[in-house]
């Protein structure tokens, strides 16, 4: 496991799918951000689902993705369910 996987929510498998999309590390995960980071998993793996989204954010905030806020939970699924 490399960098990422020691981030809240981030397991071997998205750090997989992270490293997969050219994202190895924290400072490139926050400069793409969680909405870019999800499409390009997304382009990968159709089954991308809003978990991995609110997963991928509670890891840019250092939070466990159940700790988001609500009005970020809101605007995250607005983009998801305009980009599934």
């Amino acid at each position: 496991m490399g960098e990422l996987s020691k981030l809240p929510n981030i397991g071997e498998a998205i750090e997989r799918q992270l490293n997969q999309a050219g994202i190895t590390t924290y400072e490139q995960l926050k400069e793409t951000g969680s909405r870019q980071a999800w499409l390009k998993i997304k382009m990968a793996d159709t089954s991308a689902c809003i978990n991995r989204l609110y997963s991928l954010e509670g890891a840019i905030q250092g939070v466990r993705k159940n700790k988001l806020s609500a009005a970020v939970k809101t605007e995250l699924k607005e983009f998801y369910n305009s980009n599934k």
